[in-house]
């Protein structure tokens, strides 16, 4: 299932774009669920890491953990963007998107600026993705 995820993410048909983070990236972003500081997502020599928050860890008895990153302890790591990330990058076929892209000089291949670029909110989830 998560394989057909990423196929469907990484590889746009109509611009034939293959997702990917560059090695040189640097990136921060912070989770929020409203006021609550939920985690820290952020990409270095070509690495993704999630963890959570202590603001969070604190509050577990009221909310449950993100799926996909079940251990409220763990740091984790990936080469490659989890899912619950990845869906805050619309369609690079859309043409709207593919104007702020060539508008704003994106490299429509960088999971890491798209994602900063339009990764603050989806209408997927109630979380908020800020820089």
């Amino acid at each position: 299932m998560l394989s057909k995820l990423r196929k469907l993410f990484q590889k746009d048909q109509s611009t034939g774009s293959n997702l990917h983070l560059p090695d040189e990236e640097e990136q921060r972003f912070t989770l929020y669920l409203k006021d609550l500081k939920v985690g820290e997502l952020s990409c270095e020599e070509g690495i993704w890491t999630f963890s959570y928050s202590d603001e969070f860890k604190a509050r577990s008895d009221e909310f449950y953990p993100i799926v996909g990153f079940p251990k409220l302890d763990k740091v984790y790591k990936s080469k490659s963007l989890w899912p619950f990330f990845l869906i805050r990058i619309p369609g690079l076929g859309q043409p709207r998107v593919r104007e702020i892209i060539k508008a704003e000089h994106l490299d429509i291949n960088n999971e890491a600026q798209l994602l900063r670029r339009f990764g603050r909110k989806t209408i997927a989830n109630p979380y908020e993705l800020t820089v």
